[in-house]
């Protein structure tokens, strides 16, 4: 990987075996760099601060004895939308979910991932990409739509291909157009969501009840 930047990686987990098993994994894996661990909400904030720009993904567990991960993702979103929070957790429910997005969580997986999915959903949410497990999908398309869609029936159609981890060519493929017209819908669809890439699109529109559920 001579070359290419580190996807640069802070652990956050109460549980010690839970953080050597995840540094062990991300060691063997070229292009990957733990930069740092924590053992709770604060704690991960601090280091954070300490690293400032030098992070590009956080894993952040949700339940922590001494800290809990919502607020944490909160406190971190507050000071600016970076690094990407990808939330690594047990807990499933609707509740646990969309407290979370709405905090600003980037991503949000299940610890019954397998290893590959893991590094692979670090790699795709430090290049923008929004992930989530498909289980949390269905939880998000379960909420109801509160008010009309302020993004156009085909700006959703790619954000809905770009949700499935889809890339800008697969979406392109899928609506039979030109990358340059989906380049267009996501610049328009980030216009109207408030937001500047592909990964906050996702989130926001799923937290607004804009995508169904696959």
């Amino acid at each position: 990987m001579t070359g290419e930047r580190r996807v640069r990686v802070v652990l956050v987990d109460d549980h010690p075996v839970v953080r050597d098993g995840l540094r062990g994994m991300f060691e063997a894996e070229p292009g990957v760099e733990v930069v740092g661990e924590a053992a709770s909400g604060p704690e991960a904030l601090a280091l954070c601060r300490r690293l400032r720009e030098g992070i590009d993904v956080v894993l952040m567990d949700l339940r922590m004895p001494g800290g809990g991960g919502v607020e944490a993702i909160r406190r971190l979103r507050a000071g600016g939308p970076e690094p990407r929070v990808l939330v690594l957790t047990t807990y499933d429910t609707d509740d646990d979910i969309r407290t979370a997005l709405e905090a600003g969580a980037d991503g949000y997986l299940l610890k019954d991932a397998r290893g590959a999915e893991l590094v692979r959903a670090v790699r795709d949410l430090a290049s923008g990409v929004a992930v989530f497990s498909p289980d949390v999908v269905r939880s998000l398309a379960r909420r109801p739509t509160a008010e009309e869609p302020l993004v156009s029936p085909r700006e959703l159609e790619v954000l809905r291909v770009i949700a499935g981890g889809g890339t800008n060519k697969a979406a392109a493929d899928r609506l039979f157009v030109s990358e340059a017209t989906v380049k267009t819908h996501l610049r328009r669809a980030y216009a109207k969501l408030g937001v500047s890439d592909r990964a906050a699109a996702v989130r926001v529109a799923f937290e607004r009840g804009l995508l169904p559920g696959r």
